[in-house]
């Protein structure tokens, strides 16, 4: 099982004092109730495949790499490469870890070139809601920020992250499975929130917003990404069914009404500092997950177009910032 006593330590002072409790009991349940789930012991045996490794160094300034000072045997690599595999299918990234090259779904790295540049992370506490397996979060580290806590209920994602963490155990950033809707009380406390591919995944958009807000400071800034259309501010889709083979996609909002969403949410200071049409080099199959992706749900004479005739992905990402500090 993971051991969260340090991160709970890490809540005894602070802002985040008051979750202490609440999180360490949310935890146990949570944990408890996971061994239920099928495929659990198969991803902890991957897990447990992974070699100790000595005097590890990271480079997360173009990626996630991993590497060690000291020789890794051939035992090593292999073991390496059967546990990682083991956790497939893998979404975000890439990662290098001691020369696997794991090659995701997504090209998450040139995301993070976009909007990286648009927001300061320096000293910052960090939450990142619908985290994954962590990606992002450890690119945030790299960026600066004090304390990075991600959230999401995916066990795989937990897994893959904990792949990471166990050979960075000192770094500041942790991965809990849960939803934002099980996190104790709003607490005020974080000077960045990310909220990045949720939104459109929400039947209420405005109370999600507003639930981001009660996690923000005064004066803390949330980025929040997610799929747009083109259009004015009276522009908005909301599929009959499903949206390129996903069926819970609920709201595409044009840029111009996301705006008016975060206005209405109480936001001021906003700006969209990404507009990007995802291409299929972007996001596409791989030997790290090879299920169906992107080029199988657009339609093959007319990219523009998904399969049910909506138009093709394009996902924009804003900065607002909670009144007041």
């Amino acid at each position: 099982m993971i051991d969260y006593s340090t991160f709970l330590d890490c809540l005894e002072d602070g802002p985040l004092a008051k979750w202490r409790q609440p999180i360490a009991s949310g935890l146990e349940q949570r944990l408890l109730d996971s061994q239920q789930h099928g495929d659990l012991a198969r991803w902890q045996a991957s897990l447990a495949k992974l070699p100790s490794l000595s005097r590890v160094d990271a480079n997360l300034t173009e990626s996630v790499c991993l590497h060690s000072n000291e020789a890794i045997s051939e035992e090593a690599q292999v073991q390496l490469q059967e546990g990682l595999h083991g956790l497939h299918p893998w979404r975000k990234g890439p990662f290098n870890l001691f020369g696997v090259h794991i090659d995701t779904e997504w090209r998450s790295d040139w995301k993070w070139q976009r909007v990286s540049p648009h927001i300061d992370l320096r000293g910052r506490r960090v939450l990142d809601i619908g985290c994954g397996n962590g990606y992002y979060m450890w690119r945030m580290w790299q960026a600066g920020a004090s304390m990075v806590i991600g959230v999401d209920p995916n066990l795989l994602f937990l897994n893959q992250f904990e792949a990471v963490k166990r050979y960075l155990p000192d770094a500041p950033v942790w991965q809990l499975p849960f939803t934002l809707e099980a996190l104790p009380e709003p607490s005020n406390a974080f000077d960045t929130v990310f909220s990045m591919g949720v939104l459109y995944h929400r039947r209420a958009p405005i109370d999600h917003l507003l639930q981001l807000k009660a996690c923000l400071r005064p004066g803390g800034e949330l980025v929040l990404e997610t799929l747009v259309i083109e259009g004015d501010v009276n522009q908005c889709l909301m599929p009959e069914d499903r949206y390129a083979q996903m069926r819970n996609v609920w709201f595409l909002p044009s840029v111009a009404m996301l705006e008016r969403f975060l206005a209405r949410a109480g936001f001021v200071n906003i700006r969209c500092v990404d507009l990007n049409r995802t291409s299929v080099e972007e996001q596409r199959s791989t030997e790290w997950m090879q299920f169906q992706s992107l080029p199988d749900f657009l339609q093959p004479d007319d990219l523009s177009k998904t399969l049910e005739g909506h138009p093709a992905p394009m996902r924009a990402t804003l900065v607002a910032v909670k009144p007041g500090g």
